[in-house]
């Protein structure tokens, strides 16, 4: 384990607790982005396989913590992007 590596996964770990708040509160995702979640999802996977196979050590319940907080963020982001999309459908609707 790397001291680095270490406080690298704390950092973010640190945020996305915070950006998972902060999509529940406002029922928001304008500016978020599917791929780009689901892209550091897979990044947090691949360096969690790695831990597995080549390097073991505690810091990997950093990666699955933070894996599992961007995995909620992607949730909320699929829940409120379809509720987003139903109220936009019914202005258009409403303006027709």
């Amino acid at each position: 384990m790397s001291i680095f590596e270490a406080l690298m996964l704390v950092c973010f770990g640190a945020s996305w607790p915070f950006a998972v708040v902060k999509t529940y509160r406002t029922k928001n995702v304008k500016g978020k982005s599917s791929l780009f979640l689901s892209l550091v999802i897979l990044g947090y996977l691949f360096g969690i396989v790695h831990k597995i196979l080549y390097n073991f050590d505690y810091v990997i319940f950093l990666y699955v913590f933070n894996c599992l907080m961007v995995l909620l963020d992607l949730i909320l982001y699929f829940k409120y992007k379809k509720l987003e999309d139903g109220l936009n459908l019914q202005d258009n609707k409403q303006i027709n």
